[in-house]
């Protein structure tokens, strides 16, 4: 069956909330309602949640105007500094609180963990000027940087305080100043909870 053309703001509503349960699920691997309560009691769950409903509902709708308040409250209270414009794909991660700046024009995949004090950053001059994109089921390390325009491929590793200025093949496990590829090991057991 079509989607009437005369209801699109209901869309926009069904897959702000899809998104915002998909980044539960990362959390708790149970979406009933008890399991959501436990997971809105972790601060990446819920900033992300509220990034979720301010991107997508309807921009004149009370629920987003409440959820845009709880967005610039959690930015403030835990360290979050992702604009809701940002293209984030389904179960978003936050692992830990503080000190995590995105680019608006970064791209992330689906089923990305970020640590804390990560800057994913647009170079602005240079032969990579231009932000990164990060493939599906990324895990991004404590205090690692991913800068300018690079593609991070799936299923890739970002240790800790790397600072990644290359292309990072799908797969692998990157370390160092700047970043090199370290093993083809890839994101398994950091990324878990996947659907």
């Amino acid at each position: 069956m079509a989607p009437d053309p005369r209801r699109p703001r209901a869309v926009l509503t069904r897959a702000a909330i899809d998104l915002a349960r998909s980044d539960l699920y990362r959390y708790e691997a149970d979406t009933s309602r008890r399991e959501i309560t436990r997971a809105l009691r972790h601060p990446g769950a819920r900033f992300t949640v509220a990034l979720r409903l301010a991107h997508g509902l309807p921009r004149w709708s009370p629920l987003r105007l409440l959820a845009v308040l709880l967005y610039r409250r959690w930015v403030v209270r835990y360290g979050f500094q992702i604009p809701h414009r940002t293209s984030i794909g389904r179960g978003f991660y936050l692992g830990h609180f503080g000190g995590v700046v995105v680019s608006v024009h970064a791209t992330i995949g689906e089923n990305c963990n970020l640590s804390h004090q990560v800057t994913i950053a647009r170079a602005n001059r240079g032969p990579k000027q231009g932000a990164p994109v990060i493939g599906d089921r990324v895990y991004v390390g404590p205090g690692a940087k991913v800068i300018g325009k690079i593609v991070v491929g799936n299923d890739v590793a970002i240790g800790a305080n790397a600072v990644v200025v290359d292309d990072v093949p799908a797969g692998a496990v990157v370390g160092g100043v700047p970043a090199r590829v370290i093993s083809q090991t890839g994101s398994a057991g950091y990324v878990n909870r996947v659907r």
